[in-house]
């Protein structure tokens, strides 16, 4: 990447890394939708809705930088890359990223990169996923009695492997969040098994959020069974644990979304 020594505009280079949320456009948050108003540039993620990507203004420009699985369009050194340069080309970046940027976003990675090339950083948090898609099922991360703490892993580490922490997480009481795990769900399934785990409660919540929302409740044994026709090629958030008894206790309540349109 080459850098302009010369610049032709007085803006400061910088970056602000701005959490979307898990989808619903009306769980981004005020200083959120301010940034967008404030950007130069956005540069969005693949899983962001078109509702949040119709409040950048008009006439900023956008681009999207994938990565999704099975179809990254960037990899994350030319997403870092890209950051900074557009930055020194364009004064305020709008890194628009799913969930929240510092839980499993990278965000510490684009943010420490930009430091580095001379481009200031900043954060502003999101709802994530991990807690807000299982709530929109009617299902807790904790619950007094039943959970005194949650793990939140992800399905898939740097190397495309399944973290090892999941089978730790298998041997605790605690509730497990899996993000980014459906095309493990096999092998997730058998270390929870081999941990004495197999009637524990699980779950998968496709969309979670949206309008088109799909939840599968089962087992650890019989979640697999019941994923065969559904969900395939949605992102997912697999939750397991004695909480997810609430998606069935809970299951008059709905997760009220507004029509963004």
């Amino acid at each position: 990447m080459k850098i302009p020594t010369v610049l032709t505009f007085t803006k400061e280079p910088r970056v602000t890394l701005v959490g979307a949320g898990p989808g619903d456009p009306e769980l981004i948050t005020l200083k959120a939708i301010r940034a967008l108003k404030q950007a130069d540039i956005v540069l969005y993620d693949a899983l962001v809705s078109d509702a949040i990507l119709e409040m950048i203004p008009a006439g900023i420009p956008t681009q999207c930088v994938g990565k999704r699985a099975g179809g990254h369009s960037y990899s994350q050194d030319e997403i870092n890359a890209l950051i900074v340069e557009s930055a020194y080309h364009h004064g305020h970046v709008v890194r628009l990223k799913g969930g929240d940027p510092f839980v499993f976003g990278r965000g510490a990675e684009e943010a420490e990169y930009a430091e580095i090339h001379g481009v200031r950083a900043t954060v502003v948090p999101g709802i994530s996923s991990a807690i807000a898609v299982p709530a929109s099922a009617g299902i807790p991360v904790t619950a007094r009695g039943v959970s005194e703490s949650f793990w939140v892993i992800t399905g898939t580490t740097k190397a495309g492997e399944l973290s090892t922490d999941v089978a730790l997480a298998a041997q605790s009481r605690a509730t497990v969040v899996i993000l980014m795990g459906l095309n493990k769900l096999s092998t997730i399934v058998s270390l929870f098994r081999d941990h004495g785990k197999a009637h524990v409660p699980a779950a998968i919540i496709y969309n979670g959020t949206l309008s088109d929302q799909r939840n599968v409740v089962g087992t650890v044994s019989t979640l697999a069974e019941l994923t065969t026709t559904d969900g395939v090629g949605l992102p997912g958030v697999i939750v397991i644990g004695e909480v997810v008894r609430y998606a069935h206790v809970l299951e008059k309540m709905r997760y009220q979304s507004m029509d963004w349109t």
